[in-house]
């Protein structure tokens, strides 16, 4: 074990020469919580049955990751933690966060949304699969009380 003064001094060179670095890559932070949905995202399989009908509206559109998660388990008034459903039984939801915001509406006429967290993560995930950045729409498959949902994503 080392004796507690040459700890000291050994941790005071290390921060003197830490503080005074400069990395020659530049630095990014993630937050705990997106590490989180990322590696959920991950151990998520792509289920590219999930979506069709996908458009890319505008891959220039600059959608952040992070208001684009936010949005996403924003719509029905929250799916995020113990709400594991669409509740209430909308006929349409809005979702929005900064640079990110969700549409969602049944397909067929007089349905109302029902939609699973799984599903619409994966409906998510496999549009984004077809178009990686900007604004999309697109149809998941299931999700509302009779057929299918329409969704899109755009910029507010």
């Amino acid at each position: 074990m080392l004796p507690t003064s040459l700890l000291r001094a050994f941790l005071l060179a290390a921060t003197a020469t830490l503080g005074t670095a400069r990395p020659s890559w530049p630095h990014f932070t993630v937050g705990q919580e997106h590490v989180e949905v990322l590696s959920m995202r991950a151990a998520m399989p792509l289920n590219p049955a999930a979506v069709y009908d996908v458009t890319c509206v505008d891959a220039s559109l600059r959608i952040v990751f992070h208001d684009e998660n936010v949005a996403q388990l924003s719509i029905c008034g929250g799916i995020s933690g113990s709400n594991t459903r669409c509740a209430g039984g909308p006929q349409s939801t809005e979702a929005q966060s900064a640079s990110a915001k969700f549409t969602l509406a049944p397909v067929t006429p007089g349905a109302v949304l029902n939609i699973s967290k799984v599903r619409w993560e994966q409906c998510v995930r496999a549009a984004r699969a077809i178009c990686p950045t900007g604004s999309m729409a697109g149809t998941c498959r299931g999700g509302a009380s009779n057929g299918d949902v329409k969704f899109s994503l755009e910029k507010p």
